[in-house]
């Protein structure tokens, strides 16, 4: 024999009004100001923001005690399109210097690129260059 599983109703109330003397001031009960009137920063952040935005961003592959050095360069060459010469190159560098920068472009790029070499085990970061 099943019983009926309880079922939470939604509430449909709604929160109290904000008070006239409050509503004035721009703030809401507990002295939160609203996401609209909220300050942007002082100038020199608003600047250093947008100035550090145009410089791309670099993914870089490290050197680890794991992965083949073949299996590194099929990688690089599945991911990024790289000819079979120039992933033989990155690989190198990966493996004699430690690590190698393998792409660069936008924050987002960058992000699923170190996405895709985690996925294939591969050690990878990625810092904004500069």
């Amino acid at each position: 024999m099943r019983l009926p599983s309880p079922r939470r109703r939604r509430s449909t109330r709604l929160p109290p009004p904000v008070p006239a003397d409050r509503a004035s001031t721009g703030t809401v009960p507990g002295g939160v100001v609203p996401p609209e009137t909220e300050p942007l920063g002082d100038i020199e952040t608003i600047i250093d923001q947008e100035t550090t935005s145009d410089r791309p961003w670099l993914v870089i592959v490290w050197n680890d005690p794991i992965n083949l050095m073949s299996f590194v360069t099929y990688v690089l060459q599945k991911l990024f399109g790289y000819s079979k010469e120039k992933a033989t190159a990155m690989m190198l560098d990966i493996h004699n210097k430690g690590r190698a920068v393998v792409s660069s472009g936008t924050r987002e790029r960058a992000e699923l690129d170190v996405y895709r070499l985690h996925e294939h085990g591969l050690w990878a970061t990625m810092e904004q260059s500069g």
